[in-house]
């Protein structure tokens, strides 16, 4: 994870800067790799900046989830990611492809981006399109996914009513929240791509479409420089994340980021993977590190390190919770951490 995790060279590698690696990575990496997102994701990008602000702090999210859940992560510095087509939106990943389709059927409709791409790189969109194609089962059922949600200092104290709601059901319900270095080399190691999710309708896909045409000419000195198989990696990863990224407009209250990994198409060693029973359902995790012990590269993800606070949800036994994570808490490393664990107190019945 990270506030800046590149995308645009997905297929071959989910390329990041590392600032102990700078010596192989070009100085204007980074800064190309912004103008790239804002070209061909310009509503992604908006997204990021709108999170980032003009600051370099490190950014704040939270992970909603079961007590139990919480517990483990915390003891084993691991996040389950799991399968896009287990997540409780049943529409995942299919939502999005449908847009896209309807939007790709439409000649009239698609010619001006064809045209923007074509006159840049010539047999890139075919290419592009083809590459997807060839992923699109891998990526409909081959995509595990670890969501987290924006989290604004007005929250610190009770946490979010509509998260409480939506996650965890009848079991006892916290919120860990984290400080996410605003980049890390660690999306890299972990082959993750990490995004914001975008809540659109259907014309609104269709006019940033029409955006990414117009970015395409204003900048097109730029993309020719970069050659036709740089073009084709980014045609690819835009329409990646138009399908794992974006959801049903009902659901923008969650104002979520994911954690995306598709292990057969980038495939990274530190990811463990395992067979659980989840509500029931037996079903392949893979485990995301946030333990520098993993690797060194891990080290700013470090759980120990990145962990802001804990709130209690909603629920009739907050002390004897409390009291569990003040020693979950303890045992990694967390100082004070009966300072750093809040009870909500939103009057719902638990």
């Amino acid at each position: 994870m990270g506030g800046e995790e590149g995308c645009g060279e997905s297929v071959k590698s989910n390329a990041v800067t590392d600032q102990s690696n700078l010596a192989i990575i070009p100085p204007d990496f980074y800064e190309r790799q912004i103008r790239l997102e804002a070209i061909f994701m310009p509503h992604s990008r908006r997204q990021r900046d709108a999170m980032h602000g003009t600051e370099r702090s490190p950014l704040r999210f939270v992970h909603y989830t079961s007590a139990d859940a919480a517990l483990k992560i915390i003891a084993t510095k691991r996040l389950w990611m799991r399968n896009a087509v287990c997540m409780s939106d049943f529409m995942e990943v299919q939502h999005g492809f449908g847009i896209l389709s309807k939007y790709f059927s439409d000649k009239t409709r698609h010619a001006p981006l064809v045209a923007a791409i074509e006159e840049i790189a010539p047999g890139a969109t075919q290419s592009g399109i083809g590459l997807f194609d060839q992923w699109w089962h891998d990526t409909r059922f081959g995509t595990y996914i670890v969501s987290v949600s924006e989290h604004d200092a007005t929250e610190d104290l009770h946490g979010r009513l509509s998260m409480w709601r939506a996650f965890g059901g009848n079991a006892a319900r916290v919120a860990i929240v984290f400080n996410i270095p605003w980049l890390t080399g660690a999306g890299r190691a972990l082959s993750l791509l990490f995004s914001p999710v975008s809540y659109l309708r259907e014309d609104d896909v269709h006019r940033n479409f029409e955006e990414v045409s117009e970015n395409i000419l204003a900048n097109a000195d730029f993309l020719r420089s970069l050659g036709n198989d740089a073009i084709v990696q980014w045609i690819f990863s835009m329409l990646l994340v138009n399908v794992t990224c974006l959801k049903h407009e009902g659901f923008h209250e969650e104002r979520e980021w994911r954690g995306i990994y598709s292990p057969k198409r980038l495939f990274s060693p530190l990811m463990e993977q395992s067979t659980e029973v989840i509500s029931g359902v037996p079903q392949i995790v893979h485990k995301l590190p946030l333990d520098s012990a993993a690797a060194p590269e891990l080290a700013d993800l470090d759980l120990s390190r990145i962990f802001d606070r804990l709130i209690i949800g909603p629920t009739q036994y907050p002390m004897a919770i409390r009291e569990a994570f003040v020693g979950a808490l303890t045992n990694l490393g967390v100082a004070s951490p009966h300072e750093r664990i809040f009870i909500s107190g939103i009057p719902i019945r638990a």
